[in-house]
């Protein structure tokens, strides 16, 4: 450290109740004026060898503490109005809760379809994903329209329980593609 760093931290730390009361009277918040006199001293330290011997110290760094708050408040003006979020409750936010389960939920099922029999992922995969009707997934496989139905209705349920998910114990009114 050089003996201009030392000699400007040793009357920075002498100063510093004057450069807070400075500070509060430029921009009227205590949060806000010790934000700026600690930039300032980061400020006035960064920039030790340029301070002068012999001048006077206290005009130094209120100069270096008001062209800061200059800087602020022009950054302020082209920025806009700020408002403090944690002020707000007339914003609609969500806490991310349901969408961490939602994305836990699909990853399990991810993984369960992973895990299907071969014969029921190509039929998940054909009917779910790929948006095939029944009798289209059926073409496709080889197999007769019920052996894709019965397939799925499997991989559904397997898929369910993986996710941990209920199913309803009524069926399904309409049948994907089956009437084509």
């Amino acid at each position: 450290m050089s003996n201009a760093v030392k000699d400007v931290g040793e009357r920075l730390m002498a100063f510093l109740p004057n450069l807070r009361r400075f500070a509060i009277s430029l921009c009227g918040s205590r949060d806000v004026a010790d934000d700026l006199v600690q930039s300032a001293c980061e400020r006035a330290l960064a920039s030790a060898e340029r301070f002068e011997p012999g001048t006077r110290f206290d005009a130094w760094i209120f100069r270096i503490l008001r062209n800061l708050w200059i800087d602020q408040v022009r950054r302020q003006k082209t920025a806009g109005v700020q408002d403090d979020i944690t002020e707000r409750h007339d914003i609609a936010g969500s806490s991310g809760e349901r969408e961490t389960e939602a994305r836990l939920t699909l990853k399990t099922v991810a993984e369960a379809i992973t895990e299907l029999p071969n014969e029921q992922r190509e039929v998940v995969l054909l009917v779910c994903v790929e948006e095939l009707s029944y009798r289209e997934a059926a073409d496709v496989m080889g197999i007769p329209i019920g052996t894709v139905m019965s397939r799925l209705a499997r991989a559904r349920r397997s898929l369910a329980e993986a996710a941990g998910i209920t199913q309803a114990t009524g069926r399904s009114q309409s049948m994907k593609g089956a009437n084509e």
